[in-house]
Protein backbone atom coordinates (compact mmCIF):
# COMPACT_ATOMS: atom_id res chain seq x y z
CA UNK A 1 0.00 0.00 0.00
CA UNK A 2 1.46 3.42 -1.00
CA UNK A 3 2.68 5.79 1.40
CA UNK A 4 0.25 8.75 1.30
CA UNK A 5 -0.01 12.71 2.40
CA UNK A 6 -2.16 15.44 2.55
CA UNK A 7 -3.11 18.43 4.73
CA UNK A 8 -4.42 18.12 7.68
CA UNK A 9 -5.78 21.54 8.87
CA UNK A 10 -7.85 23.78 7.28
CA UNK A 11 -7.38 25.76 4.27
CA UNK A 12 -6.94 28.87 5.98
CA UNK A 13 -4.16 31.10 7.76
CA UNK A 14 -3.64 29.94 10.98
CA UNK A 15 -0.57 29.41 13.48
CA UNK A 16 -0.22 26.77 12.35
CA UNK A 17 -0.14 23.96 9.47
CA UNK A 18 0.07 20.52 9.53
CA UNK A 19 1.17 17.80 6.66
CA UNK A 20 0.04 14.14 7.81
CA UNK A 21 2.13 11.78 6.17
CA UNK A 22 1.04 7.44 6.47
CA UNK A 23 2.40 4.44 5.31
CA UNK A 24 5.43 1.89 5.22
CA UNK A 25 7.45 4.99 4.24
CA UNK A 26 6.42 7.84 5.77
CA UNK A 27 9.25 8.11 8.52
CA UNK A 28 12.06 7.85 5.53
CA UNK A 29 10.49 10.03 3.40
CA UNK A 30 9.72 12.84 6.14
CA UNK A 31 13.86 12.41 7.06
CA UNK A 32 13.89 13.80 3.61
CA UNK A 33 12.37 17.05 3.87
CA UNK A 34 12.79 17.52 7.80
CA UNK A 35 15.54 18.16 9.16
CA UNK A 36 16.39 17.93 13.14
CA UNK A 37 18.31 20.82 15.13
CA UNK A 38 20.38 17.96 16.63
CA UNK A 39 21.18 16.64 13.11
CA UNK A 40 19.97 13.38 13.65
CA UNK A 41 17.81 11.01 11.74
CA UNK A 42 13.52 10.70 12.16
CA UNK A 43 14.24 6.74 11.20
CA UNK A 44 15.97 6.62 14.65
CA UNK A 45 13.27 8.19 16.92
CA UNK A 46 10.98 6.21 18.76
CA UNK A 47 7.11 6.27 18.32
CA UNK A 48 5.14 9.36 20.37
CA UNK A 49 8.64 11.37 19.80
CA UNK A 50 8.94 15.02 18.25
CA UNK A 51 12.17 16.92 17.20
CA UNK A 52 12.06 20.54 16.44
CA UNK A 53 14.22 21.54 13.15
CA UNK A 54 13.96 22.75 9.55
CA UNK A 55 11.63 22.23 6.85
CA UNK A 56 13.74 21.59 3.76
CA UNK A 57 12.29 22.43 0.07
CA UNK A 58 14.44 22.33 -3.02
CA UNK A 59 17.38 21.64 -0.50
CA UNK A 60 17.02 24.70 1.02
CA UNK A 61 15.52 25.19 4.66
CA UNK A 62 12.77 27.61 4.94
CA UNK A 63 10.79 26.92 7.69
CA UNK A 64 11.03 26.07 11.56
CA UNK A 65 8.81 23.23 12.67
CA UNK A 66 7.98 20.12 14.28
CA UNK A 67 7.98 16.25 13.88
CA UNK A 68 5.97 14.09 15.50
CA UNK A 69 6.40 10.55 14.93
CA UNK A 70 3.99 7.46 15.31
CA UNK A 71 5.04 3.99 15.07
CA UNK A 72 2.72 1.05 13.44
CA UNK A 73 0.70 -0.36 15.03
CA UNK A 74 -0.09 2.56 17.76
CA UNK A 75 -0.93 5.65 15.45
CA UNK A 76 -4.34 6.74 14.12
CA UNK A 77 -4.25 4.92 11.14
CA UNK A 78 -2.34 1.88 12.41
CA UNK A 79 0.83 2.17 9.83
CA UNK A 80 3.53 4.67 10.73
CA UNK A 81 2.74 7.86 10.97
CA UNK A 82 4.62 11.61 10.90
CA UNK A 83 2.50 14.85 11.06
CA UNK A 84 4.85 17.92 10.84
CA UNK A 85 3.72 21.19 11.79
CA UNK A 86 4.91 24.31 10.08
CA UNK A 87 3.78 27.90 10.53
CA UNK A 88 0.47 28.10 9.18
CA UNK A 89 0.76 30.07 6.10
CA UNK A 90 -1.30 28.93 3.12
CA UNK A 91 2.03 28.75 0.68
CA UNK A 92 4.05 27.71 3.48
CA UNK A 93 1.92 24.68 4.18
CA UNK A 94 1.54 23.82 0.22
CA UNK A 95 5.26 24.32 -0.57
CA UNK A 96 5.47 21.53 2.72
CA UNK A 97 3.56 19.07 1.47
CA UNK A 98 4.58 19.43 -2.37
CA UNK A 99 8.52 18.77 -0.95
CA UNK A 100 6.42 15.53 1.10
CA UNK A 101 4.88 14.61 -2.24
CA UNK A 102 8.18 14.70 -4.30
CA UNK A 103 9.88 12.47 -1.62
CA UNK A 104 8.15 10.00 -2.11
CA UNK A 105 4.37 10.37 -1.28
CA UNK A 106 1.51 9.95 -3.17
CA UNK A 107 -2.00 12.67 -2.47
CA UNK A 108 -4.39 11.27 0.29
CA UNK A 109 -7.79 11.02 -0.93
CA UNK A 110 -10.76 11.97 0.51
CA UNK A 111 -10.99 10.43 4.14
CA UNK A 112 -8.35 8.08 3.47
CA UNK A 113 -6.40 8.35 6.62
CA UNK A 114 -9.52 7.24 8.58
CA UNK A 115 -9.98 4.64 5.81
CA UNK A 116 -6.82 3.05 6.81
CA UNK A 117 -7.62 3.00 10.60
CA UNK A 118 -10.80 1.17 9.67
CA UNK A 119 -9.12 -1.02 7.24
CA UNK A 120 -6.59 -1.84 9.77
CA UNK A 121 -8.67 -2.91 12.83
CA UNK A 122 -8.06 0.80 14.76
CA UNK A 123 -11.75 1.44 14.51
CA UNK A 124 -15.18 -0.02 12.78
CA UNK A 125 -17.30 1.78 10.25
CA UNK A 126 -19.47 3.14 12.62
CA UNK A 127 -16.76 5.07 14.52
CA UNK A 128 -15.26 6.14 11.36
CA UNK A 129 -18.37 7.57 10.62
CA UNK A 130 -18.78 9.60 13.92
CA UNK A 131 -15.00 11.29 12.92
CA UNK A 132 -16.99 12.98 10.14
CA UNK A 133 -19.71 13.72 11.84
CA UNK A 134 -17.03 15.23 14.99
CA UNK A 135 -15.83 17.55 12.15
CA UNK A 136 -19.17 19.05 10.80
CA UNK A 137 -20.85 19.50 14.72
CA UNK A 138 -22.25 22.30 14.81
CA UNK A 139 -23.64 22.64 18.35
CA UNK A 140 -22.79 21.06 21.62
CA UNK A 141 -25.03 17.94 22.32
CA UNK A 142 -24.12 17.18 18.42
CA UNK A 143 -20.22 17.28 19.44
CA UNK A 144 -20.80 15.16 22.41
CA UNK A 145 -22.96 12.61 20.98
CA UNK A 146 -20.72 12.07 18.24
CA UNK A 147 -17.43 12.04 20.17
CA UNK A 148 -19.44 9.23 22.24
CA UNK A 149 -19.78 7.29 19.24
CA UNK A 150 -16.58 7.38 18.38
CA UNK A 151 -15.77 5.97 21.34
CA UNK A 152 -18.08 3.24 20.89
CA UNK A 153 -21.09 3.72 22.46
CA UNK A 154 -22.76 1.91 19.62
CA UNK A 155 -20.66 0.00 18.31
CA UNK A 156 -21.31 -1.71 21.90
CA UNK A 157 -24.96 -1.58 21.74
CA UNK A 158 -25.20 -3.31 18.25
CA UNK A 159 -21.93 -5.97 19.06
CA UNK A 160 -23.60 -7.01 22.76
CA UNK A 161 -27.08 -7.66 20.46
CA UNK A 162 -24.82 -9.73 17.72
CA UNK A 163 -23.55 -11.86 20.49
CA UNK A 164 -26.91 -12.91 21.94
CA UNK A 165 -27.56 -13.99 18.01
CA UNK A 166 -24.25 -15.60 17.19
CA UNK A 167 -24.78 -17.53 20.54
CA UNK A 168 -28.41 -18.64 20.14
CA UNK A 169 -27.21 -19.12 16.16
CA UNK A 170 -24.31 -21.59 17.46
CA UNK A 171 -26.13 -23.64 19.49
CA UNK A 172 -29.61 -23.76 16.93
CA UNK A 173 -26.77 -24.96 14.75
CA UNK A 174 -25.08 -27.76 16.67
CA UNK A 175 -27.99 -29.15 17.72
CA UNK A 176 -29.66 -29.13 13.70
CA UNK A 177 -26.87 -30.74 12.54
CA UNK A 178 -25.93 -33.40 14.89
CA UNK A 179 -28.79 -34.79 16.01
CA UNK A 180 -26.94 -37.84 17.43
CA UNK A 181 -24.75 -35.63 19.76
CA UNK A 182 -26.00 -35.32 23.23
CA UNK A 183 -26.88 -31.31 22.46
CA UNK A 184 -29.47 -30.40 24.87
CA UNK A 185 -31.75 -28.42 22.76
CA UNK A 186 -32.54 -25.00 22.99
CA UNK A 187 -35.85 -24.32 25.70
CA UNK A 188 -38.68 -22.65 23.90
CA UNK A 189 -39.17 -19.81 26.58
CA UNK A 190 -34.95 -18.89 26.66
CA UNK A 191 -35.16 -18.46 22.93
CA UNK A 192 -37.95 -16.39 22.81
CA UNK A 193 -36.69 -14.23 25.82
CA UNK A 194 -33.26 -13.98 23.59
CA UNK A 195 -35.00 -12.88 20.50
CA UNK A 196 -37.56 -10.45 22.31
CA UNK A 197 -34.49 -8.60 24.10
CA UNK A 198 -32.44 -8.49 21.15
CA UNK A 199 -35.50 -6.80 19.58
CA UNK A 200 -36.08 -4.48 22.37
CA UNK A 201 -32.50 -2.61 21.84
CA UNK A 202 -32.62 -2.32 18.06
CA UNK A 203 -36.30 -1.16 18.68
CA UNK A 204 -35.14 1.67 21.03
CA UNK A 205 -32.19 2.65 18.45
CA UNK A 206 -34.62 3.22 15.98
CA UNK A 207 -36.97 5.13 18.00
CA UNK A 208 -34.66 7.06 18.76
CA UNK A 209 -33.23 7.76 15.56
CA UNK A 210 -35.37 11.25 14.80
CA UNK A 211 -34.40 12.74 17.95
CA UNK A 212 -30.40 11.84 16.70
CA UNK A 213 -30.88 13.61 13.77
CA UNK A 214 -32.36 16.81 14.88
CA UNK A 215 -28.97 16.81 17.49
CA UNK A 216 -26.52 15.88 14.55
CA UNK A 217 -27.72 17.52 11.37
CA UNK A 218 -30.02 20.17 12.72
CA UNK A 219 -33.60 21.42 11.85
CA UNK A 220 -35.28 22.86 8.83
CA UNK A 221 -37.05 25.70 10.12
CA UNK A 222 -39.61 28.73 8.41
CA UNK A 223 -40.10 31.92 9.96
CA UNK A 224 -43.75 32.59 9.20
CA UNK A 225 -46.24 35.21 9.22
CA UNK A 226 -48.07 38.38 7.91
CA UNK A 227 -46.44 41.23 6.91
CA UNK A 228 -44.63 43.69 9.71
CA UNK A 229 -45.57 40.93 12.45
CA UNK A 230 -42.09 40.84 13.24
CA UNK A 231 -40.40 38.30 11.10
CA UNK A 232 -37.10 39.87 10.40
CA UNK A 233 -36.64 41.00 13.63
CA UNK A 234 -36.88 37.14 15.11
CA UNK A 235 -34.19 36.34 12.42
CA UNK A 236 -31.71 39.19 13.83
CA UNK A 237 -32.57 37.64 16.99
CA UNK A 238 -31.93 34.63 16.59
CA UNK A 239 -29.06 34.91 14.53
CA UNK A 240 -27.61 37.62 16.74
CA UNK A 241 -26.98 40.27 14.03
CA UNK A 242 -29.15 42.38 11.71
CA UNK A 243 -29.10 39.09 9.14
CA UNK A 244 -32.76 40.70 7.83
CA UNK A 245 -33.52 44.02 6.74
CA UNK A 246 -35.87 45.48 9.01
CA UNK A 247 -38.80 48.62 8.53
CA UNK A 248 -42.17 49.17 8.65
CA UNK A 249 -42.71 49.12 5.27
CA UNK A 250 -44.81 45.87 4.67
CA UNK A 251 -43.44 43.69 1.58
CA UNK A 252 -39.41 44.28 2.90
CA UNK A 253 -38.50 40.92 2.69
CA UNK A 254 -39.05 39.51 -0.64
CA UNK A 255 -37.17 36.35 -1.11
CA UNK A 256 -36.44 33.60 1.74
CA UNK A 257 -33.19 35.02 4.07
CA UNK A 258 -31.40 31.82 5.33
CA UNK A 259 -28.62 31.31 8.58
CA UNK A 260 -27.93 28.30 10.63
CA UNK A 261 -28.02 28.97 14.23
CA UNK A 262 -27.56 27.18 17.64
CA UNK A 263 -30.56 27.64 19.94
CA UNK A 264 -29.55 25.65 23.26
CA UNK A 265 -28.56 22.01 21.71
CA UNK A 266 -30.47 22.33 18.51
CA UNK A 267 -28.91 23.62 15.26
CA UNK A 268 -31.75 25.65 13.31
CA UNK A 269 -31.56 26.47 9.98
CA UNK A 270 -33.52 29.28 9.59
CA UNK A 271 -35.67 30.83 6.82
CA UNK A 272 -36.79 33.87 6.73
CA UNK A 273 -39.68 34.42 4.29
CA UNK A 274 -41.85 36.99 2.67
CA UNK A 275 -44.90 37.75 4.48
CA UNK A 276 -47.84 36.05 3.51
CA UNK A 277 -50.46 38.05 1.69
CA UNK A 278 -51.75 38.92 -1.45
CA UNK A 279 -49.53 41.12 -3.68
CA UNK A 280 -49.78 43.01 -7.38
CA UNK A 281 -45.82 43.06 -7.16
CA UNK A 282 -44.69 40.34 -9.09
CA UNK A 283 -41.40 40.09 -7.57
CA UNK A 284 -43.35 39.81 -4.19
CA UNK A 285 -45.40 37.85 -5.65
CA UNK A 286 -42.51 35.22 -6.45
CA UNK A 287 -41.09 35.85 -2.60
CA UNK A 288 -44.81 34.89 -1.14
CA UNK A 289 -44.95 31.57 -3.41
CA UNK A 290 -41.03 30.62 -2.32
CA UNK A 291 -42.62 31.00 1.15
CA UNK A 292 -45.80 28.52 1.12
CA UNK A 293 -43.48 26.10 -0.49
CA UNK A 294 -41.22 26.34 2.58
CA UNK A 295 -43.88 26.23 4.77
CA UNK A 296 -44.92 23.53 3.51
CA UNK A 297 -41.57 21.58 3.52
CA UNK A 298 -40.38 22.90 6.91
CA UNK A 299 -39.44 20.02 9.67
CA UNK A 300 -40.31 23.40 12.03
CA UNK A 301 -42.35 26.52 11.97
CA UNK A 302 -42.10 29.27 13.82
CA UNK A 303 -45.46 30.76 12.97
CA UNK A 304 -45.40 34.60 14.42
CA UNK A 305 -48.26 36.63 14.82
CA UNK A 306 -48.64 40.11 16.21
CA UNK A 307 -49.64 41.31 19.61
CA UNK A 308 -51.12 44.56 18.62
CA UNK A 309 -53.09 43.65 16.11
CA UNK A 310 -56.52 41.53 15.51
CA UNK A 311 -55.83 37.92 13.76
CA UNK A 312 -57.20 38.17 10.06
CA UNK A 313 -57.75 35.72 7.27
CA UNK A 314 -53.90 35.26 6.18
CA UNK A 315 -53.60 34.26 10.02
CA UNK A 316 -55.88 32.01 9.92
CA UNK A 317 -54.84 30.48 6.86
CA UNK A 318 -51.43 30.29 9.05
CA UNK A 319 -52.24 28.48 11.37
CA UNK A 320 -54.25 26.13 9.23
CA UNK A 321 -51.11 25.38 7.51
CA UNK A 322 -49.51 24.53 10.87
CA UNK A 323 -51.80 21.77 11.62
CA UNK A 324 -49.98 18.53 11.73
CA UNK A 325 -46.92 20.01 11.40
CA UNK A 326 -43.85 20.58 14.58
CA UNK A 327 -45.17 24.59 14.92
CA UNK A 328 -44.48 27.11 18.12
CA UNK A 329 -46.32 30.53 17.94
CA UNK A 330 -44.59 33.03 18.57
CA UNK A 331 -46.71 36.12 20.21
CA UNK A 332 -44.04 38.79 18.70
CA UNK A 333 -44.54 42.41 20.41
CA UNK A 334 -45.95 41.35 23.67
CA UNK A 335 -44.43 45.14 25.01
CA UNK A 336 -47.86 46.28 22.87
CA UNK A 337 -51.49 46.45 24.22
CA UNK A 338 -52.74 43.87 23.64
CA UNK A 339 -55.31 43.24 20.31
CA UNK A 340 -54.67 39.72 19.41
CA UNK A 341 -56.84 36.77 20.28
CA UNK A 342 -54.94 34.78 22.68
CA UNK A 343 -56.90 32.27 23.17
CA UNK A 344 -57.48 31.20 19.76
CA UNK A 345 -53.85 30.82 19.07
CA UNK A 346 -53.51 28.67 22.49
CA UNK A 347 -56.23 26.38 20.84
CA UNK A 348 -54.18 25.98 17.67
CA UNK A 349 -50.92 25.49 18.81
CA UNK A 350 -49.44 22.88 21.59
CA UNK A 351 -46.47 25.44 22.26
CA UNK A 352 -47.39 28.86 22.04
CA UNK A 353 -44.42 31.93 23.22
CA UNK A 354 -44.20 35.85 24.15
CA UNK A 355 -41.45 37.84 23.25
CA UNK A 356 -40.49 40.70 22.01
CA UNK A 357 -38.13 39.98 19.18
CA UNK A 358 -37.05 43.87 18.92
CA UNK A 359 -35.90 43.94 23.04
CA UNK A 360 -34.92 40.64 21.95
CA UNK A 361 -36.95 39.80 25.08
CA UNK A 362 -38.07 35.77 25.31
CA UNK A 363 -35.37 33.74 23.60
CA UNK A 364 -34.82 31.21 26.44
CA UNK A 365 -39.07 30.54 26.49
CA UNK A 366 -38.45 30.25 22.99
CA UNK A 367 -35.54 27.57 22.97
CA UNK A 368 -37.37 25.57 25.86
CA UNK A 369 -40.68 25.32 23.52
CA UNK A 370 -38.56 24.39 20.65
CA UNK A 371 -37.15 21.70 22.39
CA UNK A 372 -40.04 20.46 23.83
CA UNK A 373 -42.01 20.63 20.47
CA UNK A 374 -38.91 18.05 18.77
CA UNK A 375 -38.86 15.83 21.81
CA UNK A 376 -35.39 16.60 22.41
CA UNK A 377 -35.35 18.38 25.71
CA UNK A 378 -33.68 15.75 27.64
CA UNK A 379 -31.66 14.17 25.25
CA UNK A 380 -29.01 11.41 26.18
CA UNK A 381 -25.98 12.60 24.76
CA UNK A 382 -24.22 9.21 26.15
CA UNK A 383 -27.22 7.11 24.60
CA UNK A 384 -26.17 5.15 21.93
CA UNK A 385 -27.51 6.72 18.91
CA UNK A 386 -28.12 5.58 14.91
CA UNK A 387 -26.35 8.53 13.05
CA UNK A 388 -27.52 8.09 9.31
CA UNK A 389 -29.47 6.71 6.88
CA UNK A 390 -27.38 3.94 6.17
CA UNK A 391 -27.04 2.49 10.07
CA UNK A 392 -30.72 2.97 10.18
CA UNK A 393 -31.53 0.67 7.19
CA UNK A 394 -29.26 -1.83 8.16
CA UNK A 395 -30.75 -1.54 11.87
CA UNK A 396 -34.54 -1.86 10.70
CA UNK A 397 -33.59 -4.94 8.56
CA UNK A 398 -32.18 -6.58 11.54
CA UNK A 399 -35.16 -6.04 13.12
CA UNK A 400 -37.71 -7.21 10.90
CA UNK A 401 -35.90 -10.40 10.31
CA UNK A 402 -35.60 -10.70 14.21
CA UNK A 403 -39.35 -9.78 14.31
CA UNK A 404 -39.39 -12.94 11.67
CA UNK A 405 -37.61 -15.26 13.90
CA UNK A 406 -40.14 -14.51 16.84
CA UNK A 407 -43.25 -15.05 14.55
CA UNK A 408 -41.74 -18.17 13.39
CA UNK A 409 -40.92 -19.35 16.95
CA UNK A 410 -44.70 -18.59 17.76
CA UNK A 411 -46.04 -20.75 15.08
CA UNK A 412 -43.48 -24.05 15.90
CA UNK A 413 -41.15 -23.13 12.48
CA UNK A 414 -38.30 -25.74 12.51
CA UNK A 415 -35.29 -24.58 14.09
CA UNK A 416 -32.89 -24.84 11.08
CA UNK A 417 -35.91 -22.23 9.16
CA UNK A 418 -35.61 -19.92 12.18
CA UNK A 419 -31.59 -20.21 12.09
CA UNK A 420 -32.02 -18.72 8.56
CA UNK A 421 -33.95 -15.47 9.98
CA UNK A 422 -31.51 -15.38 12.58
CA UNK A 423 -28.61 -15.17 10.27
CA UNK A 424 -29.93 -12.39 8.07
CA UNK A 425 -30.31 -10.40 11.03
CA UNK A 426 -26.49 -10.94 12.23
CA UNK A 427 -25.42 -10.16 8.45
CA UNK A 428 -27.52 -7.11 8.48
CA UNK A 429 -25.73 -6.06 12.01
CA UNK A 430 -22.18 -6.56 10.75
CA UNK A 431 -22.54 -4.66 7.73
CA UNK A 432 -23.25 -1.74 10.34
CA UNK A 433 -20.22 -1.93 12.12
CA UNK A 434 -18.15 -2.93 8.78
CA UNK A 435 -17.04 -6.33 9.36
CA UNK A 436 -19.17 -7.51 6.53
CA UNK A 437 -19.78 -4.30 4.34
CA UNK A 438 -19.11 -4.11 0.87
CA UNK A 439 -16.09 -2.21 -0.62
CA UNK A 440 -18.96 -0.42 -2.12
CA UNK A 441 -20.30 0.61 0.42
CA UNK A 442 -17.20 1.47 2.54
CA UNK A 443 -15.67 3.53 -0.94
CA UNK A 444 -18.81 5.53 -0.65
CA UNK A 445 -18.69 6.39 2.86
CA UNK A 446 -15.14 7.76 3.26
CA UNK A 447 -15.57 9.63 -0.11
CA UNK A 448 -17.46 11.62 1.80
CA UNK A 449 -14.81 12.97 4.03
CA UNK A 450 -12.28 16.16 3.67
CA UNK A 451 -9.02 15.22 2.60
CA UNK A 452 -6.52 15.08 5.35
CA UNK A 453 -8.49 12.70 7.32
Amino acid sequence: MSTIAAIATGNSVGGIGVIRISGEQAIQIADRVFQPMDKSSLCKLKGYRAKYGNVIINNTPSDNGVALVFRAPRSYTGEDVVEISVHGGLLTVQKTLQAVLDAGAVPAQAGEFTKRAFLNGKMDLTQAESVAQIISAQGEAAMKASFNAMQGSLSNKINAVLQILLDTSAVMSAWVDYPDEEIPELEENDLMSSLQKCEGELDCLLKNYDNGQTIIGGVDTVIAGMPNVGKSSLMNMLVGRDKSIVTHIAGTTRDIVEESVRLGNIVLHLRDTAGLRQSDDVVESIGIDKAYKALDDAQLVLAVFDNGRELCERDFDLIERCKGKNAVAVINKNDLEQRLDIEKIQNAFNKVVSISAQNREGLSELESAVEQMLGVSDFDTNAPMLANSRQRQNCQNALECIKQAIDGLSMGVTYDALNVMIDSACDELLSLTGKKATSEVVNNIFSKFCVGK
